[in-house]
């Protein structure tokens, strides 16, 4: 298996001195591959050079996955001090987290976790699996109050050492604003959606200014993603004029033109492969020649508000459509108790 120093991948610095690669592999693959797939593909990741991973309970092949780091542990592969094992609160557990956040470890296997995040910033809860019509009639719209109970959670857990950072996961600007100022321990990340046609440039620079570092999913524009989030409408970034021509003047897959430039952006991608070839070359494209300056103004333009994650699933009852839960208007839509 052809390798990677992980020594070469550029490290990044969080807010509280803590460093994370600037790459890492996502785990998500729950509609289309098996649990042992997924597993499969980590246990090679880390011998690829992969140190950094983005789980979640609700993906359910945690369990799996923690037998692939404990076999890495054991053989003497990597310490656990050599990983950064990222994993979330699903929303069906707002009010337990310190009992979510002790079922990650016990089935990842792995003692403490890095980054901890909360998956969505309100506790609509939907059936795995479900199809985009299915809707939840307790769902509510975002509330400060119950946001911040949720994340005071992870604060203890922070003191009791069993995570090491906050995250935070698909929010806004006008939910991050209600919120900045009531954390006793600054969120170190937000996982958001990122890709060439969905470049987030407001909350992007607005994350950056408070030294919250991104961490893009579906780097790569998620061809592989659930059927249920496809819409005709959606574009395919790799498909694009721009990325096939910068693609070809590299002599690599537009995938790697979709790594290169988020992690000279600034952000974290965490793609995801079952395939050998594919998760190496990913991590490769931290180390290989960069874009130039040119292909990174190119790529700037290909901003289309592409967001193929909608979130539909999570509606209340009473909201209009998804659109609802990006607060695309600069207001929290529904909020009972903003300021």
């Amino acid at each position: 298996m052809e390798k990677v120093d992980p020594k070469k991948v550029p490290q990044i610095t969080l807010n509280n001195g803590n460093t994370i690669p600037c790459i890492g592999m996502g785990t998500f693959g729950s509609d289309r591959f098996t649990a042992e797939e997924v597993s499969n593909a980590v246990g090679g990741a880390i011998r690829a050079g992969y140190r950094l991973f983005d789980c979640a309970a609700c993906y359910g092949n945690e369990d799996q996955i923690g037998e692939v780091f404990k076999a890495a542990f054991d053989e003497g592969v990597v310490e656990r001090k050599d990983l950064v094992i990222m994993t979330k609160v699903w929303n069906d557990m707002h009010k337990r987290v310190a009992e979510s956040c002790k079922k990650s470890i016990a089935d990842l296997q792995c003692d403490y976790i890095d980054i901890f995040f909360i998956h969505w910033p309100f506790p609509n809860y939907h059936a795995p699996g479900c199809d985009v019509d299915s809707r939840n009639p307790d769902s509510k719209p975002f509330s400060v109050e119950e946001f911040m109970d949720t994340y005071r959670q992870i604060e203890d857990l922070v003191d009791q050492g069993l995570v090491k950072n906050i995250g935070i996961s698909n929010m806004t600007i006008p939910k991050l604003e209600q919120v900045k100022d009531k954390f006793r321990i600054q969120p170190a990340a937000c996982e958001m959606e990122l890709h060439p046609c969905f470049q987030q440039q407001e909350l992007f620079d607005w994350l950056v200014d408070h030294k919250i570092q991104p961490i893009g999913f579906m780097p790569l524009g998620s061809p592989q993603r659930p059927e249920r989030d496809m819409l005709p409408t959606d574009i395919a970034d790799m498909q694009t004029p721009e990325m096939k021509e910068i693609a070809a003047n590299h002599g690599v897959h537009p995938a790697i033109i979709c790594l290169k430039w988020a992690v000279q952006r600034g952000q974290i991608p965490i793609p995801f492969s079952i395939h050998e070839n594919e998760y190496v070359s990913n991590l490769m494209s931290t180390i290989t020649e960069p874009l130039t300056d040119e292909e990174m103004q190119k790529i700037a333009t290909l901003e289309k508000d592409n967001r193929l994650v909608k979130g539909q699933v999570f509606l209340w009852p009473g909201a209009d459509d998804w659109h609802d839960l990006w607060d695309e208007d600069g207001v929290i839509v529904d909020c009972p108790d903003a300021k």
